[in-house]
């Protein structure tokens, strides 16, 4: 069996006395796009600079292709662990053109070679013709392009992605994230990116890591992300939602003020535990013959959907995504159905 392509082995990250990353694991299977999402100050840019050479760990081991690099007195210098890495702020050469710049790291090689895979590159990422023009010239989006073509010229057995669409206005970081990934993935790439943006990470990831406080909380697919949240933390920072309180009745039954629910996962706690159940907008669906019915108190339009906070009449307060067509007014009373077929539940606190 081959070693995978990365493989963090309990590090411990350290600026002065202060512990910014603490007994982060996490492996990745060659090919694959991986993504650590956390809120800002979590550990995650660190955990970066510690695969790419430039942090030491003082704890545990990184391996590339099963070959330590990083571990308590050894770092293999940044260059020697064939990786190519795409910054938040493009970080190209401003006195050297898009040709120069792509060719950098290829400065062994002749300039036929280099031409050719500068070449190759640029009309990948859609930027044939411009090699003579520079930095300046270039629009953010197609600075972003030079940069991972940069990375992408030197053959990497690695990519680590540091916030890379973070600067983009919101329509062209959707845009460019998704051809950035379909390149990587049409050429089995494999990737680690670096966000604080759900949507960016739940859209280019094979798998995600939430990060909290230094320690890496969950890493698993995205789906189970959502569905499956490991704690509070997770289910609150992945995507919308609001937490009912409800009883357990049945390892996988809850009873609610919304009605009985049942899931798919069974709990280890005894029958009539006090739980917290989180609902999200996607489980409370318009009904017109709905047993439920429901103050609409605030509308965020989101273009094809429209998502409303609704105050239920026994109280509870939930979330609902609704087509944009269903256009309701605030104060407007509606008729819903609970439908969560992946019950979320927490010991009450």
């Amino acid at each position: 069996m081959n070693p995978r392509q990365l493989e963090i082995r309990d590090i411990e990250c350290r600026y002065g006395g202060h512990t910014v990353v603490d007994g982060l694991s996490l492996g990745i299977e060659q090919g694959d796009i991986a993504c650590l999402l956390g809120p800002s100050g979590c550990g995650k840019t660190t955990v970066l600079r510690a695969i790419a050479g430039f942090e030491p760990v003082h704890r545990g081991e990184i391996a590339l292709k099963g070959a330590v690099v990083s571990r308590l007195g050894l770092l293999v210098a940044p260059e020697k662990r064939r990786l190519g890495m795409v910054f938040q702020d493009y970080a190209l050469f401003p006195h050297l053109d898009v040709h120069d710049n792509v060719v950098f790291g290829l400065r062994g090689l002749d300039k036929a070679a280099q031409r050719r895979i500068a070449g190759e590159l640029l009309e990948v990422i859609g930027l044939s013709g411009a090699e003579r023009r520079y930095p300046h010239e270039l629009s953010g989006g197609q600075q972003q392009r030079v940069a991972l073509a940069r990375a992408l010229a030197v053959n990497p057995d690695l990519i680590l992605l540091d916030e890379p669409f973070s600067n983009l206005d919101v329509e062209l970081r959707e845009r460019l994230g998704k051809e950035v990934g379909d390149l990587l993935r049409s050429r089995h790439i494999t990737t680690l990116l670096v966000t604080h943006d759900q949507q960016e990470a739940f859209a280019l990831g094979d798998r995600v890591g939430i990060m909290r406080d230094g320690r890496l909380i969950q890493w698993d697919t995205p789906f189970n992300l959502y569905h499956q949240p490991a704690n509070r933390f997770v289910a609150g920072f992945i995507g919308n939602g609001v937490f009912v309180k409800g009883t357990l009745t049945a390892p996988n039954a809850v009873q609610t003020g919304l009605g009985a629910l049942r899931g798919r996962h069974a709990y280890p706690w005894p029958a009539g535990t006090p739980v917290d159940v989180l609902l999200r907008p996607d489980d409370i669906v318009p009904d017109p013959a709905g047993e439920l019915q429901a103050e609409i108190v605030q509308k965020t339009f989101k273009g094809a959907e429209i998502l409303y906070t609704l105050r239920l009449s026994e109280g509870n307060t939930v979330l609902s995504l609704f087509p944009s067509h269903r256009d309701h007014a605030i104060g407007e009373r509606i008729r819903l159905r609970v439908c969560a077929e992946h019950v979320v539940a927490f010991a009450a606190e």
